[in-house]
């Protein structure tokens, strides 16, 4: 009895096999701009939440300036100097630079994001440069063993505002789902699919894009304190404007901007 050797499997062929392969293949451009554009989203909803706060900073500041001005009858004219609209404006461009800023902090990295695939696939990459990329387990441990002020805002704010992006995207799919099978499926059914598809998508969202923001900004956080620090007090100073403008951004979108719990209410 003869034995005949083991053949690999073949590989699907077709036109969608084909377009699935042609698609794949630049997974190295969208998988960066899709990072992207969870970040910027999450950070947009969160900037979105704080424009009354900002006008009520805004508001105070003015009524301390009216205080100033009207103390004196040669000022007292300036009162009325900013008005309601202007205030209004003031605030606007205040959210607007304020969530340009975290764009820049959270976001940019995201385009930095590379994959590879396993070796045993691929195995013309023996000859490359071996990715020396340190894994979660070690970027953990360094953070532990060398803490310092990016290595622990920037991921932890990522985490936040990526958790607001999936939800406005989940938003978005209630409702629209709601709205145009409200008709077909009735009130009740019409408002659990809404709510499923939205769940799927937030799950969906959070697998295949989320976690990998996150790590994109830890990796980051690590290579630029590993270049620049050099003692504890570059630990807490490097990177310390950045994350003082996103970690109050993240906080809104974490209390404000990610109703999870909604879906399933």
């Amino acid at each position: 009895m003869s034995l005949r050797p083991l053949t690999p499997p073949a590989q699907p062929s077709g036109p969608l096999s084909g377009l699935s392969r042609f698609i794949g293949g630049f997974r190295w451009a969208f998988m960066p701009l899709g990072l992207l554009a969870l970040v910027a989203v999450g950070v947009h909803a969160a900037a979105d939440t704080l424009d009354d706060r900002l006008l009520t900073l805004v508001d105070m500041a003015d009524a301390a300036f009216d205080r100033l001005v009207g103390s004196s009858t040669v000022t007292e004219g300036l009162v009325d100097f900013v008005s309601l609209e202007q205030r209004t404006l003031i605030a606007r461009a205040l959210a607007l630079v304020w969530e340009l800023s975290v764009d820049l902090v959270l976001a940019l990295p995201a385009l930095g994001y590379r994959e590879s695939k396993a070796k045993e696939e691929e195995p013309w990459r023996k000859y490359l440069a071996q990715d020396t990329r340190p894994t979660w387990r070690q970027l953990f441990q360094r953070s532990l063993r060398k803490p310092t002020t990016m290595r622990w805002t920037r991921p932890l704010a990522t985490a936040a505002v990526v958790l607001a992006g999936a939800c406005a995207v989940a938003r978005l799919v209630q409702g629209t789902v709601y709205l145009s099978w409200r008709e077909l499926l009735g009130e009740g059914a019409a408002d659990m699919a809404a709510r499923g598809l939205a769940l799927s998508a937030l799950a969906g969202i959070l697998v295949t894009l989320g976690w990998r923001a996150v790590l994109r900004n830890l990796q980051h956080a690590d290579t630029a304190s590993e270049e620049n620090v050099r003692n504890r007090l570059q630990a807490l100073s490097y990177g310390l404007m950045g994350s003082a403008m996103a970690v109050p951004l993240a906080l809104a979108a974490l209390l404000d901007a990610s109703p999870v719990l909604s879906f399933l209410r």
